[in-house]
């Protein structure tokens, strides 16, 4: 009879490691593809083929229509953050207004009082109007005062006495940021920026696109890092541009002259998961339960 083994041992009460491994329990990892991964040809707002493509100085690439209506956006949510806080201010200098004149009023009553002996009822918005005016020192009815604990009071248990936070809007920022970078971005730091088409081949519609760079003739994809020239807008590999750009000061295409700090590197394609430039490995953890389906999970064999 063969002995009972950890792989084959089927009636404990507990999963043992051999049983989660099969289950799928634990870290997944998995490297990402080609199809999760961003195209350098992208837009970083609509995430299609840009058309007009436009540059920040960060190397951020967009459609010249995504980012202006970004912009746009920015500067419309701009001023309804400033017309919010200007309406903040004016109700705080409101209630500090009124606060004053209330002060005011309770010492005037509190002198009447020590020296007339009555306590005059003034009215305002926050207190209820007596219908008998004055009452004498002797008079006074105790439960005005309690009326006004009641009315103070920050007591959670009672609906009409539940205290509430008051929401305050800070100061708002009047410069519209890159929605990509999150740095403050302008209308006139953008600059276009031009890609080399390979005209050897022949496409069949304007998504199969091939870009090259015009001095090595190299083709374009995500493992190129790729420079952009923001004096002319050419874009060239980063070989190139170190090679001979950067020593020669001036642009390979239409010889325009241009510094070290007009060569900006674009930005390799991010994705929706963990993987972001060099990190392409995405992560989860996988519970074990009824419903999860992970008793079809299979890891690959070791060989």
């Amino acid at each position: 009879m063969p002995q009972r083994h950890s792989k084959n041992n089927n009636d404990l009460a507990f999963f043992t490691y051999d049983e989660k491994r099969k289950l799928g329990y634990g870290t997944q990892k998995e490297r990402l593809g080609k199809d999760s991964i961003k195209p350098f040809d992208a837009c970083c707002l609509c995430l299609k083929p840009f058309i007009d493509p436009m540059s920040c100085q960060k190397g951020h690439v967009f459609c010249k229509e995504c980012i202006l209506e970004c912009l746009l956006a920015q500067k419309k949510d701009i001023q309804r953050k400033l017309a919010a806080h200007a309406a903040q201010q004016k109700q705080e200098e409101e209630e500090e207004e009124e606060r004053l004149i209330l002060e005011k009023a309770r010492e005037l009553d509190a002198f009447d009082q020590q020296n007339h002996g009555a306590l005059p009822q003034y009215n305002d918005k926050n207190h209820s109007r007596d219908k008998n005016g004055f009452h004498g020192a002797n008079s006074v009815k105790v439960t005005s005062f309690e009326e006004e604990a009641l009315r103070t009071m920050k007591a959670f248990w009672l609906p009409s006495a539940t205290p509430e936070a008051p929401i305050k809007v800070d100061t708002p920022s009047t410069s519209t940021v890159c929605p990509e970078g999150k740095e403050k971005l302008k209308l006139k730091i953008l600059f276009p920026i031009y890609f080399t088409e390979d005209e050897s081949e022949q496409k069949k519609s304007n998504l199969d696109k091939t870009y090259i760079c015009p001095s090595c003739k190299v083709t374009l994809t995500n493992t190129l890092s790729l420079v952009a020239v923001s004096s002319c807008g050419h874009v060239f590999c980063k070989k190139c541009a170190d090679r001979f750009m950067a020593v020669d000061k001036v642009c390979l295409v239409c010889d325009k002259p241009c510094r070290e700090r007009n060569l900006v590197t674009l930005e390799k394609g991010g994705t929706g998961f963990a993987g972001h430039g060099d990190h392409l490995e995405a992560t989860d953890f996988k519970h074990l339960g009824s419903g999860s389906g992970l008793g079809l999970v299979r890891p690959a064999a070791k060989t």
